[in-house]
């Protein structure tokens, strides 16, 4: 632009601005066309950046979603690792066959059973019954409950994962049974115990119970000398055997 064109422009702006309000009621403004390029400037004089930042260096990383961050790092480049689908290729680990986690599982080893395996079980074991059980019985079949919810636990989880929608119904009855089992044993231990109780208080008042534990539980001594006056205050009963 010329300095002829420059003045004319600056002398146009200058007289719209002097005038104090045009006929429609609003200020003229000058136009953009008439100014030089030194009068115009971007509104930051700080220089822009490709991606923006907001501090989080998570932002947009996602496994669900299956996304990345949203600028390429420097390990982008490098080849992700293949699967080793090939089962002669893949590493043979040893494992122990008998190692106590096969517990969780059930003989075959698998993570889930069938609702027919968990619908395939009798009743639960009453009071009545375990009453004539010795401590090891009582004992051995508690930890046999114990391993048994166990593997359904298991099994439940991995259901649960697996999002398999069947079984969870088998699975309950059957737990359900088998912790009635461990309710009826508990019943019967607390009966011995508070049996237990009273013939510890019983003893303590019986002279002829030994209470430390050491020897015998009764005093033979005294048993000896009741059963000879029960022997002499007792009528005698004489039995003659004929001949034939």
């Amino acid at each position: 632009m010329s300095r002829l064109g420059s003045l004319s422009c600056r002398n146009s702006i200058e007289s719209r601005i002097l005038l104090p309000i045009s006929f429609s009621g609003h200020f003229i403004i000058p136009s953009s066309a008439c100014l030089s390029r030194s009068q115009l400037s971007a509104f930051s004089t700080t220089p822009r950046q490709p991606f923006p930042r907001d501090r989080n260096r998570s932002r947009g990383v996602s496994a669900l979603r299956r996304t990345g961050p949203r600028q390429p790092l420097s390990v982008s480049k490098d080849p992700l690792p293949q699967p080793v689908l090939d089962p002669k290729k893949k590493t043979k680990i040893p494992v122990d066959e008998d190692h106590g986690l096969w517990q969780f599982f059930d003989k075959e080893r698998k993570a889930i059973s069938t609702p027919t395996e968990d619908h395939a079980h009798g009743r639960p074991w009453t009071v009545e019954e375990l009453r004539n059980k010795s401590w090891d019985d009582l004992h051995s079949l508690w930890w046999v409950c114990a391993k048994e919810r166990n593997r359904l636990a298991t099994s439940a989880f991995e259901r649960e994962r697996l999002k398999a929608g069947y079984g969870e119904y088998e699975s309950d009855r059957r737990d359900s049974t088998v912790r009635r089992t461990q309710r009826a044993i508990k019943h019967v231990l607390t009966e011995r115990y508070y049996a237990w109780e009273e013939a510890w208080e019983l003893g303590k008042t019986e002279p002829g119970v030994n209470m430390f534990g050491e020897g015998s539980a009764f005093d033979t001594q005294d048993l000896e000398e009741e059963q000879k006056l029960v022997e002499e205050n007792s009528p005698s009963v004489r039995v003659h055997s004929g001949t034939v």
